[in-house]
């Protein structure tokens, strides 16, 4: 018997097409036609985008929406000082890494240095899930191993490695043969136990049944604020006693940045710093050049040493000129903008903002997050916190039509997921705080 068709959180409803105005309707059917089913639409009503500039997104029609989700653009939509090195850099020379060239050293140098000292090799590639894959093969061959440890509800992205490493995109994607899926850290239920002491009894589990069943293991992937699991990032250190299980086990620690890096959480360029951790290799995505197709690993020397003189490795695209030159922009505006204080800033007084909100809705169960990486989670009540899966989209499709977009997350979808362009300010932080009160009231 056929499985059913796997659903996508806040994804469109492909029964709904007739009740869509003309436009919307001809280039949804288009593109049905030509990209298949396997495209996904956000919203019960589909966004039409045609226009952005900083945390602003425009539709044809000229409507401005405030975006506190998409964090490829990590330094804002269209930022003039990425345009404009992405624009002279296109118009000088574009090429690949085989030949001699100062500026991926340069930016390779600026990279480095604010990661960990230990942490002194990067490779290039073109994708997140690229720099996934990457990291896998560089830790199965440093290891030996094949066992693999995830979250339940992990995301890591689209390649046939990556993607059998997220069970996120649903159970009609089998995960790997030596795939292990361990609970996420949910400190809202943990009832009072060390949440740093029960996550690295999970993984100490998993790696146990691994081994029971004759497979080496060779890593423990996490993003270190478990974003498609729910946003869990407190308290900051548990994942120590993690580290310390895997590296025990003879496996690598691998950080998958590609969501909260880049000073996403505020207090640290990279995400797993909160945690005062030094994983063996770290991934980084899109972000990189605000939405150019750049990405990398970067690792300790040791584990990439012999990869490197026994495997060949080649990116056509991987740091092409144009893309390191995006990337280094990101970096200076980072820097210039304090983009990483401001993310901390906003982000304290959205996550005020929202426990003022919670003593006023009892289906709020939990507010969380760091920087502008925040998650509030809806509850049928705060004695069971059952999830509330139906009230978050709601949330999310009501939020849409009042021009605020924001998605959800969790194994359950109960979570909104709030992750804005780093350069979204109090200002439009009340904003959002504001349309938030308005739809929970409709929504009671």
């Amino acid at each position: 018997m056929n499985k059913p068709a796997t659903t996508m959180i806040n994804g469109f409803d492909a029964s709904r097409l007739s009740s869509l105005p003309e436009r919307e309707r001809s280039m949804i059917e288009r593109r049905q036609a030509m990209l298949g089913p396997s495209y996904r639409l956000f919203y019960e009503n589909p966004l039409h985008l045609v226009r952005g500039e900083g945390v602003w997104l425009y539709d044809p029609d000229g409507n401005a929406y405030l975006d506190t989700y998409n964090n490829v653009p990590s330094v804002g939509h269209c930022h003039p000082r990425v345009v404009a090195a992405i624009a002279e850099q296109a118009a000088v020379l574009n090429t690949h890494t085989r030949y001699l060239d100062e500026k991926i050293l340069d930016y390779s140098e600026k990279l480095l240095s604010t990661f960990p000292d230990e942490m002194n090799r990067v490779m290039y590639c073109c994708t997140g899930s690229e720099a996934v894959d990457l990291a896998m093969r560089l830790a199965c061959y440093y290891t030996g191993g094949t066992g693999i440890i995830i979250t339940e509800n992990a995301y890591h992205g689209t390649t046939a490695a990556a993607a059998a490493i997220s069970p996120s995109l649903g159970p009609n994607m089998p995960l790997g043969m030596h795939v292990i899926t361990v609970p996420a850290p949910d400190a809202y239920r943990a009832d009072g136990k060390d949440v740093g002491e029960t996550f690295a009894q999970e993984v100490s589990k998993a790696i146990a049944f691994m081994l029971r069943h004759g497979i080496k293991p060779a890593a423990f992937i996490a993003d270190s604020i478990f974003s498609t699991d729910g946003i869990y990032s407190e308290p900051a250190g548990f994942l120590k006693k993690t580290l310390d299980v895997v590296h025990e086990a003879g496996a690598l620690y691998i950080a998958d940045e590609v969501q909260p890096g880049f000073g996403r959480t505020g207090s640290h360029m990279w995400g797993f710093m909160r945690h005062g951790i030094v994983p063996d290799i770290a991934v980084m995505g899109k972000p990189m050049g605000n939405g150019l197709p750049i990405a990398a690993a970067v690792m300790k020397g040791e584990v990439q040493e012999r990869f490197g003189k026994d495997i060949r490795y080649f990116n056509t695209f991987g740091a092409n000129h144009v893309s390191i030159a995006a990337a280094n922009a990101v970096l200076d505006v980072i820097r210039d903008e304090d983009l990483m204080g401001n993310a901390l800033s906003t982000g304290n007084y959205m996550l005020e903002g929202m426990r003022k909100l919670q003593q006023h809705f009892d289906c709020i169960g939990d507010v969380r997050g760091a920087g502008l990486f925040l998650g509030l989670e809806f509850v049928k009540d705060r004695q069971s916190r059952a999830p509330d899966g139906p009230r978050s989209l709601a949330v999310v499709n009501r939020m849409r039509e009042r021009r605020v977009l924001i998605s959800a997350a969790g194994i359950h979808g109960n979570t909104l997921k709030i992750r804005p362009p780093l350069p979204f300010g109090k200002d439009h932080a009340d904003i959002f705080l504001k349309v938030l009160e308005e739809v929970l009231h409709e929504t009671e």
